[in-house]
């Protein structure tokens, strides 16, 4: 029986690496609170990724909600639809209105055309996505948020080492937030980070992940425990040493796929986009006018074993705790839904074969 094929999987550094690593923390006694693998990760981070200022956290969710509170968000914030779900949750823990605006049909990031149209007296921040790693429009969105006097924080999940211009994807907007999840191009197990680009909002946010301390008697805002471990921070230390073979493996399998689907029939490759690309998702467009359905398709591959994901369905503005907003009806929304309906990522992570990948490319071509 052929072993299950997931969309992805972590990539793992070897474990008698590790061993050394995590002998050097048990002998310490530091496993928490900041200490010297925090400390060095944070550096290492920003030389990897060429930004100046890291503030690492437990997971990227924790990163979304105290991003939001260090630039003390109110009222408004347009967001998109086609995330999953942390993007709007994170909004919903701060006690923030997500305005949810429709997606570009080649990027699927926030369309900045519409954009000011949902800009009301109550908006004051925008949270778009680097959906799939692709770089938003950061330009246009930049400018928008300066006419009208906007925050930017950018979901930079998936955008892990992307590029654009020659700067980092993550050095725009006032914050970017990283997951460093197991599942992502580069982890740490779980973990994530802010990027940010000024001391004085690098030393709130890192009160604010830390209860708020400042030293043992003095507390200054009402925080939350967000730190990253001495462990997960070690981890993502030796991690850093193979991101760079994982993404070249991740671009040999999506070369190989856009060669065998280019020319099926109701089957559509979403172009790459950025300077460089981190080969996080590989999603395709099951179009009507194929000759079977996503969803018989999807089930084909779940017979198969092969766990090809709906990514992202439903959409966020679907889910019961958005649905009744004025933004999140399918009307205001008809890219996000129609690519919500279409889309289908297929595995691709380092440890696929060559083998595993003929596997896929079987399935879609004996469906289509």
């Amino acid at each position: 029986m052929s072993k299950p094929l997931y969309v992805t999987k972590p990539e793992l550094a070897p474990l008698d690496e590790f061993i050394p690593l995590l002998e050097e923390i048990w002998d310490s006694r530091v496993v928490t609170n900041c200490g010297p693998f925090h400390a060095r990760f944070e550096r290492a981070l920003c030389d990897y990724l060429g930004v100046e200022r890291v503030a690492l956290f437990a997971n990227g969710t924790l990163g979304l909600v105290t991003a939001l509170q260090a630039l003390r968000i109110t009222g408004e914030v347009i967001t998109t639809p086609y995330s999953f779900v942390a993007t709007a949750h994170s909004l919903l823990w701060n006690k923030l209105t997500p305005v949810f605006v429709d997606i570009d049909p080649v990027t699927f990031n926030m369309d900045p055309d519409k954009i000011e149209s949902a800009i009301t007296p109550q908006t004051t921040a925008i949270l778009p996505v680097h959906c799939y790693g692709q770089p938003c429009d950061v330009e246009r969105i930049q400018r928008i948020a300066d006419n009208y006097g906007l925050r930017v924080i950018y979901d930079a999940a998936h955008a892990f080492g992307v590029s654009r211009g020659g700067r980092s994807i993550l050095d725009h907007g006032d914050l970017s937030v990283l997951s460093f999840h197991a599942t992502k191009v580069f982890n740490t197990f779980e973990g994530g980070a802010i990027v940010c680009r000024d001391e004085k909002t690098k030393q709130r946010i890192d009160h604010l992940k830390n209860f708020g301390f400042v030293d043992e008697v003095t507390v200054v805002a009402p925080g939350i425990n967000g730190k990253m471990s001495e462990i997960n921070a070690a981890f993502g230390m030796l991690q850093l040493g193979y991101v760079d073979e994982a993404i070249r493996r991740r671009r040999e399998i999506d070369g190989r796929y856009r060669a065998a689907l280019r020319d099926m029939p109701g089957i559509h490759c979403p172009p790459l986009g950025g300077e460089t690309h981190n080969y996080s998702y590989f999603p395709i467009l099951v179009r009507p006018d194929c000759r079977i359905s996503r969803d018989a398709l999807y089930a084909r591959f779940r017979a198969a074993d092969i766990y090809a994901r709906r990514y992202f369905y439903p959409l966020i503005s679907d889910f019961p705790m958005y649905r009744g907003l004025p933004s999140a009806a399918r009307t205001n929304l008809p890219v996000a839904a129609r690519i919500s309906e279409e889309v289908l990522c297929l595995p691709i992570y380092p440890q696929l074969s060559e083998q595993d990948v003929d596997r896929v490319i079987a399935v879609v071509k004996e469906a289509v």
